[in-house]
């Protein structure tokens, strides 16, 4: 069950970053609401594919640890994976949940994307308005 809910979520993280780097053809500048409607689906559909794939990990092994002196696990509910997920990719983190094992790859991995798809989404904007 754990690794097919890991190819699942592997697979629509794929599936949305392809969704999102094909060309299409916006006519506004700067601001255009179909393309900033697309980044918000794929940010928020990523974040919840990344949030299973934390629960995925988790149900296997540890994934998450509190950052306090103690170290203890996180409770591997879906919950707690989302938040982790939702804060990882809108910001670098607020550092009450740290990754451990595979999970700091994915984070890393998820960090990246939360970062560089918004800058994608300016620089498309701004190109389309160059180009006119």
């Amino acid at each position: 069950m754990t690794t097919i809910l890991i190819v699942i979520a592997l697979l629509v993280i794929v599936i949305n970053l392809f969704y999102f780097f094909t060309n299409k053809s916006y006519k506004k500048s700067y601001f255009h609401l179909a393309l900033f409607i697309k980044l918000f689906f794929v940010l928020s559909i990523l974040t919840v594919a990344f949030a299973v794939l934390y629960y995925a990990i988790g149900l296997e092994q540890v994934s998450l640890r509190h950052s306090d002196e103690n170290g203890d696990p996180v409770e591997p509910t879906f919950w707690n994976m989302f938040y982790y997920s939702g804060v990882t990719m809108l910001s670098v983190g607020f550092g009450d949940y740290v990754p451990v094992g595979i999970s700091r790859f994915f984070s890393l991995l998820q960090a990246s994307l939360g970062f560089l798809l918004p800058t994608a989404y300016f620089l498309t904007a701004l190109g389309q308005k160059e180009s006119k």
